[in-house]
């Protein structure tokens, strides 16, 4: 019955079928489809982990595909949102609140009175880029993106810098 059903939907829905599943759906299982290569879902049986290999293969991309999509990094990003929001948003309250910020010396965090929480990217002269909405956002997708999207900042000069005696 599954084959039939299944066959009727390659038949008027193929690249529904052919698609696998959206980013989101990928990411509530804990995996990130722009980064995951179908040659990591081919080595999950090596480990006894049979049963993730199908949702890992619904999310996976082609190891050339993954290669060659470059994420545009940035050097700078300012993460905007009003205190008077956390309440409705406690997930970018925990980002903001814990030490993951610190891990990005590029990143501003910036409160806004009203302002539903946004991501603003940065080119090096400070023009805005590009504008996200995060309301939506777990903290770990948050650091993720910043992971993925910041440029890294070399900090062993600071550690020299700031412990400089005179």
């Amino acid at each position: 019955m599954q084959r039939y059903i299944y066959g009727i939907l390659m038949l008027v829905f193929p690249s529904a079928v052919l698609a696998g599943f959206s980013a989101e759906d990928c990411r509530e299982l804990g995996l990130v489809k722009s980064q995951l290569s179908c040659s990591s879902c081919n080595t999950l049986s090596d480990y006894g982990l049979n049963e993730l290999k199908e949702h890992c293969l619904e999310c996976c991309q082609n190891d050339k595909t993954v290669k060659s999509s470059k994420l545009k990094v940035y050097p700078t990003a300012v993460l905007e949102v009003c205190t008077c929001k956390f309440g409705a948003y406690p997930q970018i309250q925990a980002f903001i609140k814990s030490d993951r910020p610190a891990k990005f010396p590029n990143l501003t965090i910036k409160y806004v009175r009203g302002l539903d929480p946004i991501v603003k990217l940065m080119d090096e002269q400070g023009n805005v880029q590009e504008t996200l909405s995060i309301n939506k956002w777990n903290t770990d997708t948050v650091q993720e993106f910043f992971e993925t999207r910041l440029a890294k900042v070399d900090s062993g000069n600071d550690y020299l810098k700031n412990n400089l005696v005179n």
